[in-house]
């Protein structure tokens, strides 16, 4: 298998490169890795004209089994010379119907990785998801292409930062060797049903040992206050649920 890392940054040796690097070096021996520093290439939107820059690049990803892309993330989402990249491909990403809707392109079912780095504390960035932007726009475009997500990894705190933390380089290196273990598929359905299932299983639980606490208070022997009651404490369970699943998506520590 062959590990393509591309890396959006100003600098090739800042914190988000070298836990690049730190992944790469990691990759288990008689894979092939490669690191594309954008920085290094004169990009430029795909037209009618030729593109040899392009082309060079669309084929090493159309050569790599997995790609990991890395970002720092620049006020609240990816970083410019990402973001430039990935505009510049999207012709090349999905197909375009008659009708404008896109379709999965030739990378369908290839997989990635997302990697980004920010200045706020670890502390911060959990309560105000300022990294959240960089992985939606990244999961966006990689989900309309068709390709399939295997993890994201986040350093925040890089301000001031000297060396990135032991416990970041342990875990870009267990990413390196997971990333090629065996072969991937997105089986992400059956792990939702199964998700959903418990979710569902454990709400149920909570609502009727709630309603046994409100015994003394409501009459729980009638079959309508019964019910009404229990869709009651299950709605307000399941809002809450999705509302914290949905706004902690993205890793954030």
């Amino acid at each position: 298998m062959k590990v393509l890392g591309i890396l959006g940054a100003h600098k090739k040796d800042g914190f988000t490169g070298q836990m690049l690097a730190t992944m790469l070096n990691a990759v288990p021996k008689g894979n092939e890795t490669e690191l594309l520093y954008l920085a290094d290439y004169d990009i430029k939107p795909h037209t009618a004209a030729p593109n040899p820059t392009l082309k060079a690049l669309i084929a090493k990803l159309a050569e790599s089994d997995v790609w990991i892309l890395a970002a720092p993330t620049y006020w609240g989402s990816v970083s410019g010379d990402m973001k430039h990249f990935l505009d510049c491909l999207r012709p090349k990403l999905v197909y375009q119907k008659k009708n404008g809707d896109t379709i999965p392109g030739p990378f369908k079912n290839k997989h990635y990785l997302s990697l980004t780095t920010c200045y706020i504390s670890a502390l911060d960035n959990y309560f105000s998801g300022a990294t959240d932007g960089t992985f939606r726009v990244l999961d966006k475009v990689m989900s309309a292409a068709g390709v399939i997500k295997v993890g994201e990894v986040v350093l925040p705190g890089t301000f001031g930062m000297k060396t990135i933390p032991a416990k970041k380089i342990a875990l870009c290196e267990k990413w390196g060797q997971r990333l090629v273990t065996k072969d991937r598929r997105d089986d992400n359905t059956l792990k939702r049903y199964i998700q959903l299932f418990l979710m569902i299983a454990v709400m149920a639980l909570i609502t009727m040992a709630l309603q046994g606490a409100f015994r003394q208070v409501l009459p729980l022997q009638n079959f309508f206050v019964n019910w009404g009651s229990f869709v009651l404490i299950f709605f307000v369970l399941l809002a809450g649920i999705l509302h914290f699943v949905t706004v902690m998506k993205h890793r954030r520590r």
